[in-house]
C-alpha cells in the first residue's frame, strides 16, 4: 500500500488546518469559503424521486437504466448544443472526482505516457497521472490557444489532454475559437481530450461553451470526452452523480472496465439524476442565490483592498492583494474566514486565493462585515 500512497502528493487541505482552527476561533464563528462544498438544499423533486426508488434491492448496472441515459442525451442536446447523440455517447459515473483521479489508469497509461493539464487547475489531474505511474505536465490554455511561442506541447508520448473551462479555480471560460483551436491540434496529433466541464451551468460574465458543440467539433466526437457533474448545479455533491459524453470508441472501453470494477451508481442516485436533469427551474434559482452572494463578496473583497481576476464563471472568486497567498490566508483567518491558497492549484497561484461563494446567506453576511 505504501508504494502507492507514496507516488501522491500531500494531501493539501492537510496544510490548511492551523488556518481553520485561527478562524473558527473567532466569536462569531468561522465562515468556511474554502472548499466550495454546497449548502442549499437539494431540491425536493429530486429528493422525492430518490425517496421513491430507494426500494433498490438489486445491483444497478454501470452504463444507467434507460431512462438515465434518455435523461444525459436529452440534456446534453438540449443544453449543450450537441447533435446525433445517443446512448453510446454517455456513461454515467459515480461523482466526476474518482472519473478524473483514475482515468490515466482506466485508458491505460503509465511509464513512458504523459498527461497534460492547466497550469491553474484542480490537483486530481496530477494525481491520477501519478497513480497510473505516467508523466504530466502543465500548459496555459489561452497562450497555447493562441499559438504564442514558448507555448507549444510536445506531443511524443502525450495520450491525455485536460481542459477545464469554466476553470477551477479561476473562474476563467475559454471561447469557442480558444476550444476549437486546442481540439484541431489534438486532432492532428492524435491526443485524447477530456474536457472538465462542470461548472458549465455557471457562467457570470461569459457563456461556456462545451466541446461537445459542433461550432468547436466540426460535427465530430472523435477523440472528445466531456466530464458533467449535478454537485454544483443541482446541490448533489453528497449523491456522487456525474456523467461522460463523448466518443463512443472512448466510452465503451471505459464501460467495460467499470463493469469489472463495479463502479456503479447507486439506483436511487440515478432516479434523483433523472429528475435533475429533467428541470432546470432548480437550476435557475440555485444559480439566482449564487449570484447574489458573488456580488456581495465581490463588493466586499474590492473594498477590502483585493482584485478580482477571471472570475467570469464557477463558484469561485480569483483573488490577489499581490502578496504571498498565505500570507493572504493568514490575514483572513484572524477575521474569521478561510479561502484556499492558491498555490493548491499550481506554482502560478502563489499570489491568489480562491474564495467560494457556496456558504449561506447568513455567512456570506457575516464574512462581508468582517471585510468591511
Amino acid at each position: 500500500m505504501s508504494a502507492v500512497s507514496d507516488r501522491l502528493p500531500t494531501f493539501p487541505w492537510d496544510k490548511l488546518e492551523p488556518y481553520k482552527k485561527t478562524a473558527a476561533a473567532h466569536p462569531d464563528g468561522i465562515v468556511d469559503l474554502s472548499v466550495g462544498t454546497p449548502v442549499d438544499p437539494v431540491p425536493e423533486l429530486i429528493q422525492k424521486a430518490l425517496i421513491d426508488a430507494a426500494d433498490s434491492p438489486g445491483y444497478p448496472t454501470v452504463w444507467g437504466t434507460p431512462a438515465l441515459r434518455d435523461a444525459i442525451t436529452g440534456w446534453v442536446e438540449r443544453r449543450l448544443g450537441a447533435r446525433g447523440v445517443t446512448h453510446r455517447h454517455v456513461l454515467p459515473i459515480v461523482g466526476s472526482k474518482e472519473l478524473v483521479a483514475w482515468l490515466p489508469t482506466q485508458l491505460g497509461l503509465g511509464p513512458g505516457d504523459r498527461v497534460a493539464y492547466p497550469r491553474l487547475a484542480y490537483p486530481t489531474y496530477e494525481v491520477g497521472a501519478r497513480l497510473a505511474r505516467a508523466g504530466y505536465e502543465v500548459y496555459d490554455p489561452e497562450t497555447f490557444a493562441a499559438g504564442a511561442a514558448g507555448t507549444e506541447l510536445d506531443p511524443r508520448g502525450l495520450k491525455l489532454l485536460w481542459l477545464n473551462s469554466p476553470s477551477n479555480p479561476t473562474g476563467r471560460v475559454l471561447s469557442k475559437q480558444e476550444l476549437t483551436r486546442i481540439v484541431a491540434w489534438a486532432r492532428e496529433h492524435g491526443v485524447l481530450v477530456f474536457s472538465d466541464e462542470c461548472y458549465l451551468e455557471l457562467g457570470w460574465e461569459a457563456e461556456p461553451v462545451s466541446v461537445l458543440h459542433p461550432d468547436v467539433n466540426g460535427g465530430s466526437y472523435d477523440g472528445l470526452v466531456a466530464v458533467h457533474s449535478l454537485s454544483k448545479r443541482s446541490n448533489l455533491a453528497g449523491y456522487r452523480a456525474a456523467f461522460l459524453a463523448g466518443d463512443p470508441a472512448v466510452l465503451a472501453p471505459l464501460l467495460e472496465i467499470r463493469k469489472h470494477g463495479g463502479m456503479m451508481t447507486s439506483a436511487p442516485t440515478q432516479a434523483a439524476v433523472v429528475a435533475a436533469l429533467g428541470d432546470d427551474e432548480h437550476v435557475r434559482v440555485q444559480r439566482e442565490r449564487y449570484a447574489a452572494r458573488r456580488a456581495a463578496l465581490r463588493t466586499a473583497l474590492e473594498g477590502h483592498g483585493f482584485r478580482i481576476e477571471h472570475s467570469e464563471a464557477s463558484l469561485y472568486l480569483w483573488a490577489t492583494r499581490d502578496e504571498s497567498c498565505w500570507s493572504t490566508v493568514a490575514h483572513l483567518a484572524e477575521r474569521g474566514v478561510l479561502v484556499a491558497p492558491g498555490d493548491f492549484y499550481g506554482e502560478a497561484g502563489a499570489r491568489h486565493v480562491r474564495v467560494a461563494f457556496t456558504a449561506t446567506d447568513e455567512r456570506v453576511r457575516a464574512a462581508v462585515e468582517r471585510l468591511a
